[in-house]
């Protein structure tokens, strides 16, 4: 069989000292040769020494750019015989090639679809008016960025190993002292495991507790993305109302009588969707009925930062009984960076790391290693104060503009990034005219485990800096 070897190089030449490295001159020069067809699949390219004659590159300038075009798809490397070029792919059908500017509800509206459509690639004409992460101007990425610098010039092999089943010793070092500020007896050996972020937290609860059939109770409106995770262990949930101080105490006591609940699972402060925070006389309460029915009470601290101060902590009260607090940095740090924890008494955390290490082995050290070199760097209490800042003007600006809207606030939010807001009408149908001119909302039925009809909104506070936004949102309530 008869091989193509390619013909010299272009006319290309290298530029020195230009924006583009040496590198990715070679490599996009190649790139370009093939696109265009004038390097057809199958031909050889020229040998490393060759290349490196033509161009006027050392040889491991050509190297790495053979290693880019092979990483890209276009040239393959066979052992002993050079580079070749690859047969091309087939293109994208223009069904397949389309990114619809629709966000095409189904027929009914439900968790996944308003999951999808919040990390779907933005477009043009998209406005996350119900999304639940804060902008990246409004956080501090130079400073995640600088402690990623940081890291990857101190660790080096390190970071090929697995690192610990618990996490990283100096972030669980760094996690107990400061919830031991806050009065929760968090030993860094016994009472910690890290997580990727909260809901992987909240996973490993549910896998140890729940059982297919056991009763979980959880409030009503809350998270929604814990009710599907808890349904697909095939927990029967059981919603427990929640007010501005807390849950209903009167039909929680009546329903852990009546379900006998393995789980309650509880938003303390900064309340999704509601921002409200637990109440001192609530804290106790619920603790009350937790040994009462004996039922384990899992706190979701995912928003607690955002709380101006002196908030009740469950497992503060607790002292780690019969109480897992789940918590993390991706709101407030960056939400690519995946690091939660979980605090609980030893023998609960023995057995969830158990299955930590049965799940997926260890956590990736890394970013436990990026958010340890924030924590210790003293940059980050001023952080939070300044995205708090943020938060509480956006909020104030979004109550303002929701209310000469026509819409009403029940209860205002104490704090965090969050609206919970009257319509006055079926929030799905609402959301689902706003999706078809581009507008995300977040009807209040998926807030609920019943997923009962609602006329309440949840409206991220970040919408503030959306071009366009209220006249968008006034059209769909005049629709």
């Amino acid at each position: 069989m008869t091989v193509e070897i390619s013909p010299p190089t272009s006319n290309w030449r290298p530029v020195r000292q230009a924006d583009a490295t040496l590198v990715a001159q070679l490599a996009d020069d190649v790139a370009r040769r093939i696109d265009d067809q004038g390097l057809r699949p199958g031909t050889r390219l020229p040998s490393i020494r060759t290349m490196a004659e033509q161009t006027g590159v050392s040889r491991f300038t050509v190297v790495e750019a053979y290693d880019r075009l092979v990483a890209r798809g276009l040239v393959q490397s066979r052992r002993g015989a050079g580079f070749f070029v690859r047969a091309r792919r087939e293109p994208l059908s223009a069904e397949q090639a389309a990114k619809p500017d629709s966000l095409a509800p189904p027929a009914r509206i439900d968790v996944t679809w308003l999951l999808r459509s919040m990390f779907r690639e933005p477009t043009t004409s998209s406005m996350p008016g119900g999304a639940g992460l804060l902008p990246a101007d409004w956080l501090d990425p130079d400073m995640v960025s600088a402690a990623v610098r940081a890291v990857g010039r101190s660790v080096r092999g390190n970071l090929v190993s697995y690192g610990s089943p618990q996490g990283y010793a100096p972030l669980r070092q760094q996690l107990a002292s400061r919830l031991q500020a806050e009065g929760v007896p968090a030993h860094p050996e016994h009472n910690l495991l890290t997580t990727n972020g909260v809901t992987h937290g909240l996973d490993l609860v549910g896998r140890h507790f729940v059982q297919p059939g056991d009763a979980v109770l959880v409030e009503d409106p809350a998270w929604f993305v814990i009710f599907g995770r808890l349904a697909a262990f095939g927990a029967r949930l059981i919603g427990v109302p929640r007010g501005p101080d807390g849950p209903d105490l009167e039909q929680l006591d009546r329903l852990a009588a009546l379900h006998k609940p393995r789980l309650f699972i509880t938003n303390t402060t900064v309340h999704n969707p509601t921002g409200h925070t637990l109440s001192a006389g609530a804290a106790y309460d619920i603790l009350r009925l937790a040994e009462r029915h004996d039922f384990w009470v899992v706190e979701d601290d995912t928003y607690g930062e955002l709380h101006p101060g002196g908030a009740v902590k469950l497992a503060s009260l607790d002292r780690l009984n019969r109480v897992i607090l789940a918590g993390g940095f991706s709101k407030m740090l960056a939400a690519s960076l995946r690091v939660g924890y979980l605090a609980a008494n030893a023998e609960v955390l023995r057995r969830l790391g158990d299955l930590k290490m049965l799940a997926g082995l260890t956590t990736p050290e890394l970013g436990e290693r990026v958010v340890h070199r924030v924590l210790i760097e003293g940059q980050y209490r001023r952080h939070v104060e300044r995205v708090r800042a943020r938060v509480n003007a956006a909020r104030e600006q979004c109550l303002a503009q929701l209310t000469s809207l026509g819409m009403t606030v029940p209860h205002e939010p104490h704090a965090g990034m969050f609206v919970w807001a009257d319509c006055g009408r079926d929030a799905e149908v609402l959301a689902r005219t706003a999706a078809d001119r581009g507008l995300l909302l977040a009807p209040g039925s998926l807030f609920s485990p019943s997923q009962a009809p609602s006329t309440m909104l949840r409206f991220s506070v970040s919408m503030v800096d959306t071009p366009g936004i209220w006249p968008a949102l006034s059209a769909v309530l005049a629709a």
